[in-house]
């Protein structure tokens, strides 16, 4: 799993100097001496680490001191050095374009780590990119949470001292509360690239309200809920962390309610979230909705729609008390209306005007720039009153309002009828050209290469209706789709043929892909050698010209490794992969038809798994 995660920008922000021990306590002379000649050489490895990469770098903390792990008898003492300083620089990887992942880690790890030998060899940096941080927290693994929570900041935008604060606070509450607690998560400007030293740090946290007895789930809610946030107060004390916590509680059905009605909070909650603890909710939701596969139905749609017309109507009613409110949410909720219709998850309301300018302004050229002022001049009103710059409206102000969201109103009606027509014809041949493809797919495992479109419904009848392979019914479902495409080209397409497409598309989509997975499943079991070796059970590969060879299948870090396949059916030189070398290997399904384990093999076998080494038949 892989995300694009987004970060803090430092030249934007001021970075917060943590005090040392030395400045905060009355030491004995010798130990204030010692610490004073440290803190100059951490200061000078700071220094010289943000005069070089400034833009870069979020955080540089000391690390807590590794344990020495005792002997066992008969065992020497491992070396152990006492005056060794773990430090951990954090990089922000996500604004660099010019070089990948690997390389732009090996560039800042190689120089950081002569800046520190330059200066006191004891000083060890270890360098994290920012993303590889959250895709821990992705892959559920919190260690380093707990290490940059226990450690001692000396260079922070903000950054560690959010992940230090939330560690804590989740901690607090997992104590308390873990069988109620599903997911603990990090959101807001912090993960969307957005924060300064002194934001708001944002946390979401959902309770599981199913099994609930003894009281009603809204009581279970608030009496949870001010306790956590109680709890939120007192890890600000421990932490001596000014910045808020801003903590939101949600039971799982309420979540669940506010997913299905497309509800933008919880969309961006999924889309930038960073989940620091998680039963198995939040990423499988993250992951739908990557997907494509959490959409807002019609009827959501139709509701943000709808709400627009109906706040005119109460601003008209209620000039004075509700004008700034509904004349925002008048214009807001279409516009949010409009993204959701042409395919997007609703943005937040301050993402809204920049998202509508470049869909429909910029990229599809069908919306006219002045639109896209009246509402940032909302949105702008908006903030401007909540945070008190603006303390009173106008009733020349207030009608200006109301006439330019009338006006934007009707202007985002003729919008829907542009983005439905645009979206009819795009979808028709997109699904054609998906089916199609995936046709292609079906009848390529099959061993019929280079099929013309010409040939793809007598070849579908053929090769899999007639053989019973694929339902009859499914090349109904195909003929509507060539169907709609030829109407399309001719510009006769109408709305029933339309429906009628994609009625029958799903179904015929599903079951190919099932099929398709299917068949290669069994494919790769062909192709496979199992064998065990003492506790431990490893497997061999065989492709069309290369092997695989995994030494200890149910071990959380694979060791993965490549060999040549020789013409005497043998494995060549071993060289070390990666799971996602062998996944690239295995989407191309070059597969033997047959596997024979030859003489060489067996040979092979004992050199690396052992001479008792067993191989395992009809497992």
């Amino acid at each position: 799993m892989t995300q694009k995660s987004k970060s803090i920008k430092p030249k934007s922000i001021k970075a917060v100097q943590p005090k040392t021990p030395a400045e905060t306590s009355k030491l004995p002379p010798e130990l204030e001496k010692k610490l004073k000649l440290l803190k100059e050489k951490l200061d000078k490895f700071k220094d010289n680490v943000i005069e070089k990469f400034g833009d870069y770098i979020v955080g540089i903390t000391i690390l807590p001191p590794e344990k020495v792990p005792q002997p066992k008898e008969g065992e020497k003492a491992k070396p152990h050095n006492p005056d060794k300083i773990d430090v951990l620089v954090v990089v922000d990887d996500t604004t660099s374009k010019k070089m990948s992942k690997d390389e732009l880690h090996h560039k800042f790890s190689t120089i950081i780590a002569k800046f520190a030998e330059e200066i006191d060899k004891n000083i060890v940096p270890q360098s994290i990119l920012l993303t590889d941080i959250w895709m821990n927290c992705y892959d559920a693994k919190y260690d380093l949470n707990r290490l940059i929570s226990m450690g001692a900041p000396i260079y922070d935008t903000g950054m560690l001292a959010a992940i230090k604060i939330s560690e804590i606070h989740k901690t607090m509450v997992l104590k308390k509360f873990e069988k109620y607690i599903l997911s603990y998560v990090l959101a807001g400007s912090l993960t969307q690239g957005k924060a300064t030293a002194t934001s708001d740090i944002d946390v979401w946290i959902v309770i599981d309200d199913t099994d609930v007895k003894k009281m009603s789930r809204a009581e279970l809610k608030d009496k949870l809920r001010a306790i956590i946030i109680g709890m939120g107060a007192e890890a600000g004390e421990l932490t001596g962390i000014k910045n808020k916590l801003n903590i939101q509680v949600y039971i799982l059905t309420d979540f669940w309610d506010s997913l299905k009605e497309a509800n933008p909070i919880i969309f961006t909650l999924l889309r930038d979230g960073v989940p620091f603890y998680d039963r198995g909710i939040f990423m499988p939701w993250k992951q739908l909705l990557r997907m494509g596969r959490i959409k807002p139905s019609r009827e959501a749609i139709d509701l943000f729609m709808s709400t627009g017309e109906q706040s005119i109507k109460r601003v008209k009613s209620t000039l004075k008390t509700m004008g700034m409110e509904d004349t925002y949410y008048a214009i807001l909720t279409p516009s949010q209306a409009a993204i959701m219709l042409y395919g997007l998850p609703p943005p937040t309301p301050r993402e809204t005007p920049d998202v509508l300018e470049e869909i429909f302004v910029k990229k599809e050229k069908i919306l006219e720039p002045e639109y896209v002022k009246i509402l940032r001049a909302n949105v702008d009103l908006r903030k401007k009153i909540e945070h008190g710059d603006k303390n009173e409206l106008t009733g020349t102000e207030l009608d200006t309002y109301i006439e330019n969201a009338e006006k934007y109103l009707k202007r985002i009606r003729e919008l829907f009828t542009e983005i439905e027509e645009k979206h009819n014809e795009k979808s028709v041949l997109l699904l054609y050209d998906e089916i199609v493809t995936i046709i292609r797919d079906v009848l390529k495992q099959e061993g019929i290469e280079r099929v013309q479109d010409t040939e793809i419904i007598k070849l579908f009848e053929d090769e899999l209706i007639s053989t019973g392979k694929v339902p009859a019914r499914y090349l109904r479902d195909l003929n509507e789709i060539v169907d709609a495409k030829r109407k399309h080209n001719q510009k006769k397409l109408s709305k029933s043929d339309i429906e009628k497409a994609r009625k029958g598309s799903s179904g015929l989509i599903k079951f190919l892909v099932e099929y398709m997975q299917r068949k290669r499943g069994k494919e790769m079991e062909r192709a496979k050698i199992r064998i065990k070796h003492g506790e431990k059970y490893g497997e061999i590969i065989m492709f069309d010209k290369v092997a695989f060879i995994i030494h200890d299948i149910d071990a959380k870090e694979q060791i993965i490794e490549k060999a040549q396949l020789n013409p005497d059916g043998g494995l060549g030189t071993k060289e070390k992969s990666s799971l996602e070398e062998f996944e690239k290997e295995l989407a191309q399904m070059k597969f033997p038809k047959r596997v024979f384990i030859k003489e060489p093999v067996f040979e092979d076998i004992k050199s690396i798994f052992g001479r008792d080494a067993e191989v395992l038949l009809h497992y």
